[in-house]
This record gives C-alpha cells, sequence and structure tokens, in this order.
C-alpha cells in the first residue's frame, strides 16, 4: 500500500517539473486526448498550451452547447465529442428545466473547452498511460456562488419516470452543492460511471498562483424567460401566484379554558348535561314536595281507605297474571288489551290448545316445512375468499435484517381477473364509484399486477434479541438457490406447462421484473465480482447511477424494496357446549337430588338447539334455492347469533308454562302461557327480524347477504319456536307428569321415587323471582336512587355520543389473523417501518392533444404549462404530504414525450435518412450486443433528431407530429443515452386506440401515496385523492380520477358512518312502529324507544374506549343490537303495561314476572354464549364479537333491569288494568277449557 502512495507522488514531482504550467489568461491546463483506460474512460493531457482557434464546423459545434465559449477554445474536436457524449446522459434528466440545464452545462463547458481554462484548473496529479503522461487528478477553483447558483437551480428538477428528484441520479441524492460537487469530482473505478479522473472543487485559489476561481453567471430557476415549471421550481414566480392547496383535514372545533382545552361537541355535551340534571333535579323537587303537601292535607280523610284498597289491589295483583289469561271477553273487565294484542291473545289461546292436543301433527308439519327449505341446500355455493386472489404489500427499509422478494405477476388472464372482480364485489357493490372507475382502468390502460412476496430474515440472537445482518456470503449464495428452484416450478395450465417467467410481469419485454437483492447480479450466479459482499454494499450506494447495478430487467432496484428491518395450535372453533348446558341447566327445576333426572329439561334444550340450527340451514336452504351465495361469517356467525336469540324465547316459553297452576291441564297452562307471554316473544321476534332485515340495505354485498340470511334465520327460529318447540315442551311436559327419566324417555320410574315431584307446578316463586321483587324492585323505588340512576345513565349516554365521534373507520388487517400468527409480527413492522405508499394514478378521460386545444398546458408541468395545470398541482399537494397523502411528484409521459422529442435531447428522438425510428447509440442496431464499450457505429452515423427548433411551435409539437411520435416514445427503451424512453415505465400508461383522431380517451400519471401505516390513513388518503381530482376537474373543465388498488376495499368507508346511522335509524323506527302497531301505546313505544337509542349510543362509546373500527362488522352488529336489546325492554314493559297499582307497585310485579326470566333466560344465556367467544384465538373474533357482544348483554342488563324500572316508575305509561268491584263475580280460571 505503501508503494501505491509514494509512486504518484513520484510522478506528479516529476511531472510538475515537466509540465511548467502557466496560470494567464488565453492558456489551457488540459489539451487533446494522450490515451485511455482500460475500461475505455478517455484520458486528457496535462500540457498547457495557448488555446486555440477552431474551425468553423467545430466552432458551430461548441456553440450549440455551449454558446458562453466563443473565440479560442481548449478543446479538440475529439474532446469536444467526448463531452457531448458525456453530458448527453445527462441531459433527458435536466432538460425541463432550461435555467438548471444551462448551468449545468456551463460547468462542464468551462472544464472542457473555457479559453482561460488555466485561471482555475490546476492539474494536480499525472500518470502515465503507453508512456503518455495523462492527467490523473486536477484542482478545480470554481466560487461558491456559482455552485449555490447551479444547486438552487437544480435541487428540485424532478425525474418524472422514478417519481424523483432528478439530483438522485445525477447528484447520488446530494443535499448541497459542495455534496454535488464531491460526487461529481470522484474518480470512477474500472468499468463504473463517474470522472476518469479525480476532481477537487476548491472555493479560492492560492494567492501566489496567479489563478481566479470560475464564476460564470448562473440562471435563476424563478427567470420566467427560462420557464422552469412549478415542479422543478418552487421560487418561479407563477408559483408564488398560485394558491396554495387546501388542507383536506377538517380543523377540530376546540375551546380553551384556562389551561385546559376541550373539544366543542365535549364542551357543548357536558353543558347539556349540566342543564338536563338541574332540570331533572328541580322538578323531582317539586314533584316530591307537592305529593307530600298533598299526602299531609289528605291523609286525615283517606288513611284507611287506601290502606284498604292498597290491600286489595295488592290481592288482585298477586292473581293478576291468572286473571289476565281469562276468555278475552272476560279480561275486558280485567286488562284492556290493545286491538292488535287482542287477536294475538286470542289467537294464541286458540292456537295453545290446538297444539297441546296435536303436538305430534305440529312438530311433524313444521320440521318438515324446515327440511323442505334445506333441500335448498343442493345448490349450496360459497362466495370467493378474497385472501385467496391478491395481496398488495409494500416494505419498508430500516436495518439491513431480512429482505422479501416480490414477485410481479400481470393480472392479463380474464379469469384471474374475474375471480379478482368477485372478490372485490364482495365488499363494493358493482354500481360503486371505485368499481366503475376500476372497469374502466382495466379496460383503457391496464389491470393492476400482483405481488408474490417471500420474505426471508435472519433468526434472532436469543442473548441479545437482535438479528444479525442478513447481508453474508451465504445468503447471497441461498437466494440464489432459492430463485432457481422457484424458475424451475412447472404447472399445468390447459394442457400447457408453464413457470414464472410465462405470468410474470415484464417491462422491458424480456426479463421479469423481480424485486430481489440478487437484481444487483442481474439475478445471474456466475456475476464477475470481486468481493459480492462489497459489490452489494456499493450498489446500496450507487443503484441508480451504475450500470453494474442495473437490474437484469434494465431499471434500478430500490434498497428500500429489498431489504427490511423485520426481526424475526390451529384456531380454535367456537364451543355451544357450554351454552347448551347452561340451557339444560335454566330451562329445568331446582334441582334437587331425589329428582333431578325427571325435573331437568336436558333433552328439551338439546332439541331446542337442534331447532336452532334448523332454522339456520332453512335460511341457508333457502337463499341457495334461488341463487344467492353464501359467505364464512354467514356459517361462523349466525348459529352462534340465531341461538343467542332463540334461547331467550325458549326460557321465556318453559318459564311461563311453568309459572302456570298445575290445577290446569297441560292444554290450559300451555294456552294460558302463550296467551302470557305470546304477544311480547312475536313483538319482541318481529323486531328482531326487522332490525337485522334492515342491514340488507347496507351497499356492501357481504353485509348485506349476511343480513338477508340472519334475518329470515331468526324468522325461521322464531316460526319454529312457537310451533315446533311447543311441541315439545308438551312431550316433555308429559314425560315429567309421566315420570319418565330425562334423555331416556322409556325409562319410567316408580311413583314412591318421584313423590317429591308432585309439587313441580304448585310452585313458590324462584330464588331470583323474589330477589327482583322484594329487594332489586324496592331499592329501585327509593327517590334518591333513581335520581341517581338516571343521572348516571345520561351522563353515560352523552359521554357516549362524545366518544363516538372518536370512533375511526377501518378494519385492520392483523386483526383478522390468529393472534400467534406470523403475519401478526410482519404487519406490526410494516406499520412501524413502511416508507413507501401504494401508487397513485390520476387518470384522464379524453384528452385533447390536438395543437389547437388547452388540454395539453392544463395537464403537463415543464415549460409554457399552466401553473394550475394536474401535474403542477400534483406537485404543489406533494408539499403538503400530512394532508393531502400526495408523497411524490407525479411521473408524466407527457413531460417527458416534450423531453424526448426535443432538439436538446439529442440521443432520444432520432431517424434514420428514410424517416425511421433510430434508437440511440448505445441500442442495438447502433450498438452491437458485444461491442464495450460502444462508439460510433456506421449502422446510425447519419441518424439525425427528429426535429429542429424551426420545426417545433413554442417548443411543442403539432398535431401531425405528436400523432407520428408518440408511438415512438411509447416504444423507445430507456437507456445511458437516454433515459427518457417510455417503454416500460409508460407503456400502460396512454391508451392509443382511436388517438389518430386527435383525442387520447384514456391516459395516466403516476404518483404515490405517502406511507399508509393505519386503517383512518387508507382512509384518509382516498377522501383526499377524490376531493383533489374533483377540486382540479372543476378548475380544468377536464374528467379526471384519483385510482389506486386499495380504493375497492376501502371506499365502503367513506360514507360508513352515513351507513351506519340511516341503517340504526331504519332499525329503531322499525322496532319503535311494530312496539306501536301492536300495543297501540305510543308513550310505551317511545320508553322502548328511549331506552333502544341509549343502549346503541352506549355501545358506540364503548367501542370508542376499546378503540373497536367502524366497519361493515361493526355496523352489521350495532343493527343486531337494536334487535337484540328489544328483549331487555319489551317483556319488562308488557308486563309493567298488564299490571295494576301503582308505577312502583307495577314495577315490582313486573320484576316479578318478567324480571327473572329476562336475568336468567336473556342476559346468562347471552353471557355465557359470549364468553366462549374470548378463548379465540382469531382477534376479530375477539374483537368484533367477544366484546361488543358483552359490551351490549351487559349494556342490556344494566338498561333493561336497572334503568328501565326506574324510567317506568316515574314516566310509565298508564296500567291497562281496570278496576274490579265485584271480585267474586270473576269466574274462576278452573273453569276454563
Amino acid at each position: 500500500m505503501q508503494v501505491l502512495f509514494i509512486v504518484p507522488a513520484m510522478i506528479a514531482q516529476t511531472t510538475n517539473d515537466e509540465l511548467r504550467q502557466r496560470h494567464s489568461e488565453g492558456y489551457c491546463a488540459i489539451y487533446e486526448i494522450c490515451g485511455n483506460r482500460s475500461d475505455g474512460k478517455i484520458l486528457n493531457c496535462p500540457y498547457g498550451s495557448p488555446a486555440v482557434k477552431p474551425d468553423e464546423l467545430l466552432s458551430s459545434k461548441i456553440q450549440s452547447l455551449c454558446p458562453t465559449i466563443t473565440g479560442n477554445v481548449c478543446c479538440t474536436e475529439a474532446q469536444f465529442d467526448t463531452l457531448r457524449s458525456q453530458v448527453q446522459q445527462a441531459i433527458p434528466f435536466l432538460v425541463g428545466c432550461p435555467a438548471c440545464f444551462r448551468n449545468f452545462l456551463n460547468l462542464f463547458c468551462e472544464l472542457s473547452c473555457s479559453p482561460n481554462q488555466s485561471l482555475f484548473i490546476n492539474v494536480t496529479s499525472v500518470s502515465k498511460v503507453k508512456n503518455n503522461l495523462t492527467v490523473d487528478g486536477i484542482d478545480f477553483y470554481i466560487t461558491d456562488a456559482f455552485g449555490e447558483g447551479l444547486y438552487e437551480s437544480c435541487k428540485d428538477v424532478k425525474f418524472g419516470t422514478m417519481n424523483t428528484r432528478a439530483l438522485e441520479f445525477i447528484g447520488s441524492g446530494a443535499k448541497n452543492f459542495k455534496e454535488w460537487f464531491a460526487f461529481i469530482g470522484r474518480q470512477a473505478g474500472l468499468n463504473l460511471p463517474g470522472s476518469p479522473y479525480a476532481i477537487q472543487f476548491q472555493p479560492t485559489a492560492p494567492e501566489s498562483s496567479g489563478m481566479t476561481p470560475m464564476n460564470v453567471s448562473t440562471y435563476s430557476c424563478g427567470d420566467v424567460s427560462l420557464g422552469c415549471s412549478c415542479g422543478d421550481c418552487t421560487s418561479s414566480p407563477v408559483c408564488s401566484n398560485t394558491a396554495s392547496p387546501p388542507s383536506h383535514k377538517g380543523a377540530t372545533c376546540s375551546v380553551r379554558i384556562g389551561s385546559l382545552k376541550a373539544r366543542c361537541v365535549d364542551l357543548a355535551l357536558a353543558i347539556l348535561y349540566i342543564v338536563l340534571v338541574s332540570m331533572f333535579f328541580g322538578w323531582g323537587l317539586f314533584h316530591r314536595t307537592r305529593k307530600r303537601i298533598r299526602s299531609f292535607r289528605m291523609k286525615p280523610f283517606l288513611s284507611a281507605a287506601d290502606s284498604g284498597e292498597s290491600h286489595s289491589i295488592r290481592q288482585k295483583a298477586e292473581n293478576l297474571p291468572m286473571q289476565r289469561l281469562e276468555d278475552a271477553k272476560q279480561s275486558s273487565t280485567g286488562v284492556q288489551l290493545s286491538i292488535v294484542q287482542g287477536y294475538m291473545s286470542n289467537f294464541y289461546r286458540k292456537y295453545g290448545l290446538w297444539v297441546a292436543r296435536n303436538p305430534t301433527l305440529v312438530l311433524s308439519l313444521s320440521v318438515g316445512m324446515i327440511l323442505l327449505l334445506c333441500l335448498g341446500l343442493i345448490h349450496f355455493k360459497v362466495e370467493t375468499r378474497p385472501e385467496k386472489h391478491a395481496a398488495f404489500v409494500l416494505i419498508g427499509c430500516l436495518k439491513f435484517r431480512s429482505w422479501p422478494i416480490l414477485y410481479v405477476i400481470k393480472d392479463s388472464n380474464k379469469a384471474l381477473l374475474a375471480c379478482l372482480m368477485r372478490m372485490f364485489m364482495l365488499w363494493v357493490g358493482p354500481g360503486s364509484k371505485a368499481a366503475e372507475e376500476k372497469r374502466f382502468f382495466d379496460s383503457h390502460l391496464a389491470p393492476f399486477y400482483r405481488i408474490q412476496q417471500l420474505i426471508l430474515a435472519t433468526i434472532p440472537d436469543t442473548l441479545h434479541d437482535k438479528s444479525p445482518s442478513i447481508v453474508t456470503e451465504e445468503n447471497i449464495k441461498l437466494l440464489f438457490e432459492i430463485q432457481k428452484k422457484i424458475d424451475g416450478i412447472r404447472a399445468n395450465y390447459s394442457g400447457s406447462m408453464i413457470s414464472l417467467t410465462d405470468i410474470c410481469m415484464k417491462p422491458m419485454g424480456q426479463d421479469c421484473a423481480t424485486q430481489s437483492v440478487i437484481q444487483y447480479f442481474q439475478m445471474d450466479p456466475s456475476y464477475d465480482a470481486d468481493d459480492r459482499l462489497e459489490h452489494v454494499k456499493y450498489c446500496f450506494q450507487h443503484y441508480t447511477s451504475a450500470d453494474s447495478c442495473m437490474s437484469a430487467f434494465k431499471a434500478p432496484i430500490d434498497p428500500s424494496t429489498v431489504l427490511g428491518g423485520f426481526s424475526g395450535s390451529n384456531y380454535t372453533e367456537i364451543s355451544y357446549l357450554v351454552m347448551f348446558a347452561y340451557i339444560s341447566l335454566t330451562l329445568g327445576d331446582t334441582p334437587r337430588l331425589s329428582s333431578f333426572y325427571i325435573s331437568s329439561k336436558v333433552l328439551l334444550g338439546l332439541s331446542g338447539v337442534l331447532l336452532v340450527m334448523l332454522s339456520v340451514l332453512g335460511s341457508v336452504g333457502f337463499f341457495s334455492a334461488i341463487g344467492v351465495k353464501s359467505t364464512l361469517i354467514i356459517m361462523e356467525v349466525i348459529p352462534f347469533l340465531v341461538l343467542a336469540v332463540g334461547v331467550d324465547n325458549m326460557c321465556i316459553l318453559v318459564h311461563a308454562v311453568k309459572r302456570q297452576s298445575l290445577d290446569l291441564p297441560l292444554e290450559g297452562r300451555i294456552s294460558n302461557a302463550l296467551v302470557e307471554v305470546g304477544p311480547s316473544i312475536t313483538l319482541a321476534s318481529l323486531s328482531e327480524v326487522l332490525a337485522f332485515a334492515v342491514g340488507s340495505f347496507i351497499p356492501m354485498p357481504a353485509c348485506r347477504v349476511f343480513s338477508m340470511f340472519a334475518a329470515l334465520a331468526v324468522l325461521l327460529d322464531f316460526l319454529l319456536q312457537v310451533t315446533a318447540f311447543v311441541s315439545l315442551i308438551v312431550f316433555d311436559f308429559l314425560r315429567a307428569e309421566g315420570r319418565r327419566v330425562d334423555c331416556f324417555p322409556c325409562v319410567k320410574v316408580s311413583s314412591t321415587c318421584a313423590e317429591s315431584e308432585k309439587g313441580i307446578g304448585g310452585r313458590k316463586p324462584g330464588l331470583l323471582a323474589r330477589y327482583m321483587k322484594e329487594v332489586h324492585a324496592p331499592i329501585l323505588s327509593l327517590w334518591g336512587v333513581k335520581l341517581i340512576v338516571v343521572s348516571a345513565f345520561v351522563a353515560f349516554a352523552l359521554a357516549s355520543i362524545a366518544l363516538s365521534t372518536r370512533i375511526e373507520p377501518g378494519l385492520e388487517q392483523k386483526i383478522v389473523l390468529p393472534q400467534d400468527s406470523y403475519l401478526q409480527g410482519y404487519f406490526n413492522n410494516v406499520s412501524e417501518y413502511l416508507r413507501i405508499g401504494p401508487p397513485l394514478y390520476f387518470v384522464v378521460k379524453n384528452y385533447n392533444y390536438s395543437s389547437e386545444s388547452i388540454d395539453t398546458n392544463q395537464l403537463c408541468s415543464i415549460n409554457q404549462c399552466n401553473s394550475d395545470s394536474l401535474l403542477n398541482e400534483i406537485e404543489r399537494a406533494s408539499l403538503t404530504p400530512e394532508s393531502s397523502y400526495i408523497a411524490k411528484p407525479a411521473a408524466s409521459w407527457l413531460d417527458d414525450f416534450f423531453v424526448w422529442i426535443s432538439p436538446e435531447a439529442f440521443s432520444c428522438c432520432r431517424k434514420f435518412t428514410n424517416g425511421s425510428y433510430c434508437p440511440p447509440d448505445d441500442q442495438p442496431p447502433c450498438c452491437s450486443a458485444n461491442d464495450s464499450p460502444c462508439g460510433l457505429s456506421e449502422v446510425c452515423k447519419d441518424c439525425t433528431t427528429c426535429f429542429r427548433h424551426s420545426d417545433l411551435h413554442s417548443d411543442r409539437p403539432s398535431t401531425a407530429q405528436f400523432k407520428g411520435k408518440l408511438p415512438w416514445f411509447l416504444d423507445a427503451l430507456p437507456s445511458a443515452d437516454c433515459s427518457k424512453g417510455g417503454h416500460g415505465s409508460y407503456t400502460s400508461s396512454v391508451e392509443l386506440k382511436g388517438y389518430e383522431n386527435g383525442v387520447i380517451q384514456a391516459s395516466s400519471f403516476r404518483t404515490y401515496h405517502t406511507p399508509l401505516n393505519k386503517q383512518i390513513d387508507y382512509v384518509n388518503s382516498l377522501r383526499a385523492a377524490r376531493q383533489f381530482a374533483s377540486r382540479v376537474s372543476d378548475s380544468l373543465k377536464m374528467e379526471i380520477f384519483p385510482y389506486s388498488v386499495f380504493y375497492m376495499f376501502f371506499e365502503q368507508y367513506l360514507d360508513i358512518w352515513r351507513t351506519a346511522l340511516i341503517n340504526l335509524a331504519i332499525a329503531v323506527a322499525a322496532v319503535f312502529i311494530v312496539c306501536l302497531v301492536i300495543t297501540c301505546s305510543f308513550w310505551s313505544s317511545a320508553i322502548i324507544l328511549l331506552v333502544l337509542a341509549m343502549i346503541v349510543v352506549d355501545l358506540m362509546g364503548v367501542m370508542a374506549i376499546l378503540r373497536i373500527q367502524l366497519n361493515a362488522v361493526s355496523v352489521v352488529n350495532l343493527v343486531m343490537a337494536v334487535g337484540i336489546a328489544v328483549e331487555f325492554c319489551v317483556h319488562i314493559t308488557h308486563a309493567f303495561s298488564v299490571s295494576s297499582g301503582s308505577k312502583d307497585e307495577r314495577v315490582k310485579e313486573a320484576m316479578g314476572t318478567m324480571g327473572a326470566s329476562v336475568f336468567s333466560g336473556i342476559t346468562l344465556t347471552k353471557l355465557v354464549g359470549v364468553l366462549v367467544l374470548c378463548f379465540s384465538r382469531t382477534e376479530v373474533f375477539v374483537v368484533y364479537y367477544f366484546q361488543m357482544y358483552l359490551a351490549l348483554v351487559l349494556l342490556g342488563f344494566l338498561h333493561g333491569l336497572v334503568f328501565l324500572p326506574v324510567v317506568l316508575s316515574m314516566f310509565g305509561p298508564p296500567s291497562r288494568c281496570v278496576q274490579v268491584e265485584k271480585q267474586e263475580e270473576r269466574p274462576s280460571v278452573s273453569s276454563q277449557p
């Protein structure tokens, strides 16, 4: 190593004596060509000599590229040709901004050809090549003012093809001019791009040298005469005159009170609560004071009468359940039912007698009808599963600990596209805007490609829990082996054996666009590299500029797409056994060791569960028969939901029969039980069916189908309950009375063993019923308790309204995965490390490119384009990514097309003498594949640029020129000599069908969204993109819409709140109407409506607390919550309305009769069933079914058994019971048939 450093020093010392450099005006420091490096790069002579006057031809050539160089020059024609060939690679990147382009050319023109070159160039080292001295290093003295001006004019110039800055390619992403100069001056290694000798840029020259820094005037990109666009120059005056893009994020109203900052809605609700509570306490105080005064005045006269009447009412209340089960004509003197309830009571009384007398016939007919519906299962089909068809994943880069391999698959197969569309149609209806835009994009441009991904990661160190680097020689070999196996995979498709190369995306027409680290070796395991690790690390830094790092498909490989910072039990199905066991227990009597085998209801409970399953199968069979496909959520969730709903009515029916006197025959007990609970069961079931059916109005097909299946299943379950299950109750009670063992009805025990069973029906109220009537209800009747209950529930309701505004729309992807899935960690890392967002396309319909149209200037972003053009607006929006969600300026085929045909880009649009297309010099046939390096070919030596400046009108093509050269551009391959070729980058961006008429029916401009880590980001980005496109469309009077592959899935969330509120309103209104029609009591229906609304609002508040998002699943759950919550309200409200006495006494009576059934038959059955879901390993069940339904059950219990009784005791409707003067005139119940 020491020798290598000493020898150049000796050479430099020797040659400096020989060079005798003269630093004065009119002298050169470098002149002529004295040799070539082994890789073909030209080396200049270090001899100082006077500047030479060029001939006329050379002078005109120099003037065309370097207009500031006049008179004598310090370059030969060969040197100038070398300069021209080198800068031509940078011209396509910069020509869109004339100021930057001119400054950049001036830098190299002055370096190569300035007549005063010796004033600012000093040769510092030389080397010998074939006995000739050649330049090996120079000092280039240049002012900071020029460097700053150059950088400022170029720093924002974009390279549209890659949606990035041009400096990423020609300046290695320099952040200032010093970094750019350091990159330019770096001596290139063999076969690598860059300078053949080292250039040290110095701001000042030694005083004794007589040299002065080069300080040619720079052009500002803000100079209007140079026409830089807003996208390339933010300081351009046309940009400053354009209004800033509006923010798409709605400002949240907030109020500051001292140091406390509160949202306006929170403050408004707090004030409302204070006002309501103050009014309520004031009303309560006034009511209590007036009641106390009235009681004090009337006490001497009515104390005795009140005492006797109260005793009479209490006696009557105890007998009321038997009284209201009388014949309708008799009951008119006891309970005044509404017309509908009267008809229903008469129907159930007669129907109950008929069922009890013909249980076999009823059971056979009902089950037979359901089995007939089940025949439709022959046509059963399950809708396409989304996860089987597409994955759209983008990987960010933090540390080199893992790498993904991305295989981009083209979606040109019609069967695959149809499959994808069926997947989309699960969540978005065919008439949706996203569906229409996707169809337009796929049919006019190109279907969006799919990405199949393979991730390799190192195993974390167990000691330090850190993953070692994956970039090792062994892992690179492993990648090549994996790739070889993947390439060897074959599959039979329609009789043909296909491989990855047959279906992969090939942007350049030959090689697959596989994104992998081994692309730095052109996918070739025999790639010649001295050190593979060093080569890979070099490519990490120079992937945009080094030809040796270019992929096999001729595109740079961004390390952020192939490197990542990722470090690196079966699903337990829901078991219904716990619910089955509880049903059997709760349907039976209090267990007694001597008679439990008779009093238990295990067989009845299991039979009821089978009826639930039959109702689900009947629903699926019916819809299958008419051609409606099922979804997996139907098979997973509906049985549980129908069981949770159906169990309630089972318990209520059995408890009602058990409450009847054993003095009545069994048919009388069945009839009276149906009269007692039939109307409320019907009311609850119809409300549930309507509430579930409301979900069919949801525009998302998957949710609509689910709601349809659920509504029919609940309806069939209700019909089976009042037919088949009532028949089963008859059989079970006959079994018990016949002293037959449960589950083994053929076994009959002796009367002595079951003697205690005689008292089964002469039942005292159970422990729970006594608690409800004697403890729970009296506590709620205390005035202080009422005030606390109402205040607390109203406070939570208003707080839930405020909290509900914080619910975010969306459905996190990792929620649908098992909790121990490896993809959980993947999604966590993607959310944390993602540095690139999904592609975003702005699609323009019917672009008129004729020279007479203004559409071109309304779209493009280079010089002469409108300041408010589409691409300038996209560029401006990318400056505020936090609100626009646009990360980068758009890749513009239109801008690149204009640059490609520009005479300045003399290596791009060229033609042979016969007028046909001539490719750049580094492409066949101008350059043979075996030529290294490419020289000036005889084949293309006569090629000329497509147009001269005089051929264009203000540097714009005519209609005919546009029409003729656009196909050339789209077919032109990009290369080092001309990077603006459109093939690959823009092949699918323009629809050429019918473009000959002067109108391009569809074209797209590609940019990227910002990294979208959360579901709310996806929703907001879609909303922002649509708002942006709508605003620009209205401004430009052109039809423009945004498109990204995820829009199909997230369009539902734009209106999810509107959908949820409308469906909830319809569901609650439907329940209210059903209640009003059946009860004919507006007051009772209004109270039920209030309680339902509070339960739903409180459930939404719990969703906000638990961070449960609003999506199709939660909307369906909320709608179904209305139907399920009805059961917590209807039965108690009905029992209250048919009870007599004061409101507190009626509440006590209702809680004694129905409170126990609501708690044991509704609350506990649902609670037991819901608790099973907490053991699920898939989080979607835990979040959207366990948490939401557990919250619903608890809220329903609290509102139904705490809040509702208090409201009824204070504001309940009047009793339907009338005062009876002669109790003895009422016929006895035993006389009824």
